[in-house]
This record gives C-alpha cells, structure tokens and sequence, in this order.
C-alpha cells in the first residue's frame, strides 16, 4: 500500500485563527473559555464556552457567499484555504479527479436551522424560509463547498460520528490514499455549536460544566473535581497525500500518518465503557495498522473532555496498553480549547503534527488533583508544556453512540 503524508495543516480555533496561533496558544497553556458572546446565556446552567473571536469571514469568502453559508461551513473554508496556502498546492497542474473531500461534522448548521425555526414559530404560521435554509444546514455541505470552490472531482462525502467525526474522515482519507484511490485528499472537520439548542441540550444531559465562576479552569481533564466538558467551535483542515504525488510536485512534507482504526464502545447512548473496552480496542487496532509497538508511542493526545465516567475510562484503557510508569506523555489539549465535537479530531491531529514537528507536549492545564487510582501512573503533562524527541504520536477520539477513532502520525524520513 502507498504511504500516506500530511502537506498542509490549517486552523480556526479558540486559541486563534491560524495554524501558528493555534500552537502558539498551546504550548503556553491559554484557557480559550469565555463567557458566552453568541446569545443571551443569562438563564442557561452553563453560561460559558470556548468562542472563536476576530473571525473575518470577507478574509476567505466573497461578501455574497456569506450569507449562503453557516458558520460551520465559513470556519471549514478558512481553515482550508490556510491549509492549501500551506501545502502550496496549485490545482491546474495536478489531476483534479483524483482529488477528494472527506469532511466532518457532529451539528452541521446548528444555528441556521435555529434561527429559520425561531422565525417559523414566531411568525403568523405562513412559511418563509430562506432559500438557502436546506442548504446551509445539512452535515455534507462543508465538504461539497470545498469541492466546488477548487474544482476536486474525486471522492467527496461527509462523516457523521458525533466527537469521533473529524477524525474518522482523516482514518477514511489515509485509508483512500494508501489504497490507491486518491492521489490527495482535503480532511478534517468544523463546527459552530454554540447556540442555545446545542447548550441547553448538552446541559440537560449534563454533559457540560457549569462552573460559572471559574470557567477559565472548568474544563480540567482527570481531575477529581471536573464536572463536564466546555463547549469549543471551530476547524480544523488537514491536506494527505500519497508519497508520489507530494514528491511529484516537490511539496513541504511536515509528517506521515502510518495508522488509524475505527471502532464502537457498543456500550451506552452517551457514556463509555467504565472499563475503557472501546477506547482499548481502539488503540490497540490503530498500532496492529500502523505496526508499531505501545512503546514505540510518545506522545498520546488523549480524547480526555473532563466528564467524571470519560476520563477514567479512556486511563483504564491506556493503562491496559501502554502499562504504568511508562515514558509516554500523554495530555489533553481540550482543557485549553473546548470540546469541539465533530471537529476535534482535526485540531487534535494538528496538535499531534506539530508536537512531533517542534518536539514538544502540550500541557494538560487546570488539573491538580489526579484521580487517586491513576495519580503518579502517567506522564500527564500537567501545568506547562515539555520538551521531549516526539517521534510517533496517538490521537484518540470517542463519540456519542459509542463511536472510536483513533489515528497515528510519524516524523517524516524520506
């Protein structure tokens, strides 16, 4: 089978709106929550969330484009457009047919699909909806966008997995190009969930934190004290391509991805195995892909969204395969950004590249007191960033519905 590079990263996200930002944001531990700025969360549980801020969409798209697209499929433009910049791709000289889309998203056009409905039941009972209503809302455009605006004829599609999406649609896009399928695909994942359907449902399955008063440390993966996820938004792109095309056209190779797998918890609606058998499997099925050992991993960015059940059962599984007192570092980059739902597998993927990039782990923040069954077992990376040779690095994700991705990325040698 082909090997599989990565060529360009791009970004929207909490901590900033570039790929640099991003890391930036990262490796000095910033907290991207605030108060909520999008609605009036006065009379939510959870009144904060981790927002994108200084978002221009006239930067990517033409001023009558914008009011045909949601917001997830603005933030899924602009953080391919820096990813294409980066890859320094030009689309005349290579075979558009055998380029693809593989796209991700848990809400789709949340806020679209509120917005039209409010004004519906608000109104006299006669329907005017928006001409671009269905077309703004519906989980697939984001990728389909993408396709037309470059002019990419190959596969194109979009994958629903709730918080495992993102990552999915990478696991799916090495698998087309090492199969021989594609020769580049375009992957990764957006999302604008922070709207009152999304918090006051999330808050009714008490999902979320609602520690309101001190929201800049609320989400504090692995700590006794957490008590749900923060909401994030954002994207996050990722440009793969086979070894042959990239070397064709004398592209930056940055990294490989050498293994991914796809799984189910088979478990519960929302919660995952109390014994971590989903996340194991997993793990487990992502290293026989990539034939590498456990101990061979450096760096875990782990799914950790700072739920009392998740957290403890993703170390239960990493516990099974990696053992304790090993020199994995693991952390959980969503105690900066959020949880960004489908499109956390792309930023956590990103973070994984440039860990193995700059040879450095991004810090778990706001988490003191570690679960007293795991506390002193793992290198968790808390407080501040470490330097540390990253060779190859894990990125888990884990979904409502019991949904498990996990992929493995690899310093490039030619």
């Amino acid at each position: 089978m082909k090997r599989v590079v990565i060529t360009g990263l791009g970004a929207i996200t909490p901590l900033g709106n570039t790929v640099n930002d991003f890391w930036n944001g990262l490796i000095t531990g910033v907290s991207g929550a605030k108060l909520i700025s999008k609605f009036d969360a006065t009379n939510f549980k959870t009144r904060f969330a981790c927002e994108v801020t200084n978002f221009d969409p006239l930067q990517y798209l033409e001023k009558a484009e914008i009011r045909k697209y949601d917001l997830f499929s603005q933030y899924a433009l602009a953080s391919v457009d820096e990813a294409i910049q980066h890859a320094e791709i030009n689309f005349e000289k290579i075979d558009k047919d055998r380029v693809g889309v593989i796209w991700a998203s848990g809400d789709g056009g949340v806020s679209t699909f509120e917005e039209q409905i409010g004004e519906y039941k608000g109104g006299n009972g006669i329907p005017r909806f928006s001409p671009f209503f269905i077309s703004k809302r519906i989980l697939n455009i984001a990728s389909g966008l993408i396709s037309i605006k470059y002019g990419l004829r190959g596969v194109n599609y979009t994958t629903a997995s709730a918080c495992s999406a993102s990552n999915t649609a990478i696991v799916d896009a090495f698998n087309y190009i090492r199969w021989g399928k594609a020769d580049m695909i375009i992957t990764g994942g957006s999302e604008a969930s922070i709207t009152e359907s999304s918090i006051g449902g999330f808050n009714a399955s008490k999902a979320l934190s609602i520690n309101n008063e001190g929201y800049l440390s609320a989400s504090k993966p692995f700590d006794v004290s957490r008590d749900g996820f923060v909401l994030g938004e954002g994207a996050g792109a990722i440009i793969l391509e086979s070894y042959e095309s990239a070397v064709m056209r004398n592209a930056p190779i940055i990294a490989e991805i050498i293994g991914g797998s796809l799984a189910a918890d088979a478990y519960h609606i929302t919660g995952t195995h109390p014994n971590g058998d989903g996340a194991y499997l997993g793990m487990k099925l992502a290293l026989e892909d990539a034939c590498v050992k456990a101990s061979e991993i450096d760096y875990v960015n782990a799914h950790a969204t700072s739920t009392p059940m998740g957290d403890q059962s993703e170390l239960k599984a990493m516990e099974r395969i990696f053992g304790t007192g090993t020199s994995v570092s693991i952390s959980a980059t969503k105690s900066m950004t959020g949880h960004l739902l489908g499109a956390a597998g792309a930023i956590e993927a990103i973070a994984c590249i440039k860990a193995i990039n700059h040879n450095i782990i991004p810090p778990t923040i706001n988490s003191r007191d570690i679960e007293p069954e795991f506390d002193g077992k793992f290198d968790l990376t808390l407080g501040k960033a470490k330097n540390k040779t990253v060779n190859i690095a894990l990125s888990n994700t884990f979904g409502f519905g019991g949904h498990i991705a996990c992929s493995i990325f690899k310093k490039f040698n030619y």
